[in-house]
């Protein structure tokens, strides 16, 4: 069963609600402006003008949303992430038998992506709204702060996906800075957090259910709140979000993690932006 996690609350009704809370919030606000303008002309009957415009406005979004939707929508929704599955003749298990890990070598390879595909945070992030991947408040907060960056130079980077269970821990949950500590010294490596945001890109096929906390230094809000990354699939369609990352945050032990593998167990495969 996959892991509850001290995540985003966008992240069961995000893509399901928000092109209807954008007509929704498109109606109100033209139905106030046009009241307005109807007050300010007394020849006209308010109630009925205010009618009128709302019922314009309510009939436009709505044809927006059946023209736009199925296009901006296309690849991150969960009926074209099963389609993918389905497509690619598999579904990935999301409870993998945990196996203790003794070293970083003894972990394989999960997935490499590319990182430095973007010039700066914002192509980056215009690239996920470009296929309809969704992206979480702490998570949208994390990606636009001066502390979130990309790399320079296009490389590859290798993935291990390991649970604290593989990490040798046997309590229900482990702190994150314990976690860290571990995998250190395992010989795993921090990602850097653009490859949060570069998975999701490159993950489209990921099954519900899966949560990935990516292993990377947390990024605080601009509120002061550490943060890290998570790339998810709850069900409504694939999304990016957020999640505690203080040191003494409490994290199920069965949730999977997404470290480096070093460059010489990687085949000379590079670790980009790694953190200090």
């Amino acid at each position: 069963m996959a892991s509850v996690l001290p995540i985003d609350s966008e992240a069961g009704f995000f893509s399901r609600t928000f092109s209807v809370e954008l007509c929704n919030k498109s109606i109100f606000d033209m139905c106030i402006l046009t009241s307005h303008a109807d007050l300010a002309a007394p020849h006209h009957h308010p109630i009925a003008g205010r009618g009128r415009h709302c019922l314009i406005v309510a009939l436009l979004c709505a044809a927006s949303l059946f023209q736009v939707t199925p296009k901006a929508w296309g690849q991150c929704s969960a009926r074209d992430v099963l389609q993918n599955q389905l497509k690619l003749g598999k579904v990935r298990a999301v409870d993998l038998a945990q196996k203790l890990i003794g070293a970083a070598r003894d972990a394989p390879t999960w997935k490499t992506i590319a990182v430095g595909t973007f010039g700066n945070p914002i192509a980056l992030r215009n690239a996920l709204d470009a296929v309809g991947c969704n992206i979480g408040g702490l998570a949208a907060e994390v990606l636009a702060r001066p502390a979130f960056a990309v790399s320079s130079s296009k490389m590859d980077v290798a993935l291990v996906a390991v649970s604290a269970v593989e990490l040798g821990f046997k309590t229900d949950r482990v702190p994150l800075a314990v976690i860290y500590a571990r995998a250190r010294q395992l010989g795993f490596e921090l990602a850097a957090a653009e490859v949060g945001p570069q998975l999701r890109l490159q993950y489209l096929d990921q099954p519900i259910g899966e949560f990935l906390i990516v292993g990377m230094q947390p990024i605080k809000t601009w509120s002061g709140q550490p943060v890290v990354l998570n790339v998810a699939n709850g069900g409504a369609g694939l999304i990016l979000i957020g999640q505690d990352g203080r040191d003494d945050a409490e994290i199920p032990a069965t949730s999977r993690f997404l470290f480096v593998r070093p460059p010489d167990l990687s085949g000379g495969i590079a670790a980009a932006l790694l953190p200090p």
